[in-house]
């Protein structure tokens, strides 16, 4: 569904601005935060630091939106 253009308009005026306020400050603080945990690890910097598994290339694939209505998810634990 669509939202009411009024909806997006107050969403626009109030709560977006908060949220950009709280992330402004948050940024401010995020220099003396890093120095205090593990300053030195910065994976997006340094690949080598990256502990998360890689992926394939090979198991990814390309899906549109009318193949995933098909999907069967039976076996799958919740």
């Amino acid at each position: 569904g669509s939202l009411p253009k009024w909806v997006v308009n107050r969403v626009s005026q109030f709560v977006a601005p908060k949220a950009m306020k709280k992330i402004y400050k948050a940024g401010l603080k995020y220099p003396e935060w890093k120095r205090k945990h593990d300053p030195g690890y910065k994976p997006w910097v340094y690949p080598e630091q990256n502990t998360l598994p890689s992926v394939s290339l090979a198991e990814l694939s390309v899906q549109h939106a009318d193949s995933l209505e098909n999907i069967d998810e039976t076996g799958l634990p919740e």
